[in-house]
């Protein structure tokens, strides 16, 4: 099994070893505290990270004010540790500083082996909170890009949907296929790892709330549904007939566009005259040859609004035009 080292976990070891080392140099107590405050900000996404420094340097400003309180107020003993605890958890959660919990229990259990609160007791606290959320914050505002990941994505999605579409092509023609269909399977797990990729990259921008190849990725998913749906009515087809030869030539045209424009709506047009056509043909004059037509219309159909579908969507040809222009000038 090949060991990989993900650009997260170099992240996370120079991080902590940082704040470690700056706690150290400002001689503040406890200092290995800043390097596990560092380990628990960094995450895998800009948003994340930010959410969670936010989270855990609330909650720990949280638990210096109670400590002060119940240890000041009652007593320093165990007993009251249990008893901060039952009001600062519900505190934090209601607050939505849930995640700080755990980080904020060992200043808490700090401050409790001091055994007094005192200014510069706090601000040793302050200074551990601040150096190891700072740390991470700073480690975090890289984020390696993953465009070229999601490009690979969209090439792989469409190199199957246009070997789909060349069987469909092949059956409509020949009524023979040795598909395995390897392809549907393969093409659901992209899908499903191109929209998590996707989404992550939106995690990583703070001025972005969406992204073009997560809409991207969804048209597909909602294309393919239709493809999973039409193949049983086109393998259902045994009898060969005219429209059967004229659909095939207009899933071969559409195998060969398949890329991230928006060309649908001139397929569209296509699909409207190749109906119209349909409609001025002879009736079928068996039953068999009635049911490959119907099945082939219902096929038809479902093509429409496949296409429909991309036409709503703007299409990311353009934007990767211009990044490629961009990089070429740099």
């Amino acid at each position: 099994m090949k060991y990989r080292i993900g650009y997260r976990t170099i992240k996370t070891a120079v991080g902590t070893s940082i704040s470690i080392m700056i706690a150290q140099m400002l001689q503040l107590d406890n200092f290995v505290s800043a390097g596990i405050l560092t380990i628990l900000c960094i995450k895998v996404t800009k948003k994340k990270s930010l959410r969670a420094s936010w989270d855990r340097f609330f909650a720990c400003l949280m638990a210096m004010v109670f400590s002060s309180l119940f240890f000041e107020g009652i007593a320093y003993h165990p007993l009251v540790i249990g008893l901060l605890l039952l009001f600062f958890i519900p505190a934090a959660v209601m607050v939505r500083a849930s995640d700080g919990i755990v980080t904020s229990s060992v200043i808490i259990l700090h401050i409790y082996s001091a055994g007094e609160v005192s200014k510069e007791l706090l601000l040793n606290e302050l200074g551990i909170i601040t150096v190891g959320i700072g740390v991470a914050l700073i480690a975090n505002l890289y984020m390696p890009s993953l465009e070229s990941k999601l490009k690979e994505y969209r090439l792989e999605i469409e190199d199957n949907f246009k070997i789909i579409f060349d069987e469909i092509v092949k059956y409509l023609r020949t009524h023979e296929s040795s598909w395995d269909g390897r392809e549907i399977t393969e093409t659901m797990e992209l899908i499903d790892k191109a929209k998590t990729l996707a989404f992550r990259d939106v995690e990583n921008h703070f001025r972005r709330n969406d992204n073009l190849y997560y809409h991207y990725f969804k048209m597909r998913e909602k294309q393919f549904e239709i493809i999973e749906r039409v193949l049983p009515s086109v393998t259902s087809i045994a009898l060969p007939v005219e429209q059967g030869e004229m659909i095939a030539d207009f899933i071969e045209e559409l195998s060969d566009h398949i890329h991230p424009g928006n060309t649908a709506i001139q397929f569209l047009e296509k699909l409207y005259r190749m109906r119209v056509s349909f409609e001025n043909m002879e009736l079928p004059k068996t039953r068999e040859e009635f049911e490959a037509r119907a099945a082939l219309l219902h096929f038809v159909k479902e093509m429409e609004q496949y296409l429909i579908i991309k036409s709503s969507f703007k299409g990311l040809k353009e934007r990767e035009m211009n990044q490629d222009r961009t990089a070429e000038a740099n």
